[in-house]
């Protein structure tokens, strides 16, 4: 088991772009189904009925579903994924508290310390001559060590950007809107971010001519 490596290294081993996505975005499925069939979950399992509201209920399967998520990623790459593995340590720490406290809170300031975390990370990671956004694309395409730096620029200020909306939704609205838009609001929103991105993407993608010469 270690960390992963440099994003160009011929070693690594790679998931599928799908099964990566199915990783990432499992977790948060089962985040939004237990929290919207939360109590007919409940009525079904009556052990489940001491952990509270829905979206206790929801918090607690997060917890479960990510921990799996990151174990078979670990048990089919024997690597660990690093952004991945931050929001995953994240999510149990505050999940635990917003159980432990029975305080929604917690789980709902969980996507704001995430993408400000990850903000930080990759601009810092840049100061420090290093384009962390590597580890987390390096499935769905390579790039020259210059097109990762300037994406990975453009994804921390994005990550801050996410963090803010965050901020804006939940204490805005009701918990269950929050829990929709978090899974089918900041999806499109990263889906239109990436898409903006393709150009830079292009400009310096490394062909397989590239990689073989």
């Amino acid at each position: 088991m270690e960390l992963e490596h440099d994003p160009n290294d011929p070693t690594r081993k790679e998931l599928s772009p799908l099964l990566k996505l199915a990783l990432e975005l499992g977790p948060l499925g089962v985040f939004f189904l237990f929290n919207s069939r939360g109590e007919q979950i409940a009525e079904a399992f009556p052990v489940l009925q001491v952990i509270g509201a829905p979206i206790f209920l929801a918090t607690a399967a997060f917890m479960v579903a990510i921990t799996i998520s990151l174990t078979v990623s670990l048990w089919l790459t024997r690597r660990l994924p690093i952004m991945p593995l931050v929001s995953g340590v994240v999510v149990l720490v505050f999940g635990a508290l917003t159980l432990w406290l029975h305080d929604e809170l917690f789980i709902k300031l969980k996507p704001t310390i995430v993408n400000c975390l990850f903000g930080s990370v990759l601009l810092g990671g840049l100061f420090f001559g290093k384009a962390l956004l590597g580890y987390v694309f390096d499935s769905a395409f390579k790039l020259t060590d210059e097109g990762w730096r300037k994406l990975t620029f453009r994804w921390g200020i994005f990550f801050f950007v996410l963090a803010a909306i965050n901020e804006i939704v939940w204490r805005s609205f009701s918990t269950d809107f929050w829990v929709s838009f978090k899974v089918f609001g900041i999806m499109p929103i990263t889906l239109v971010f990436t898409l903006t991105q393709l150009p830079l993407i292009q400009k310096y993608a490394i062909t397989d001519e590239a990689r073989d010469a």
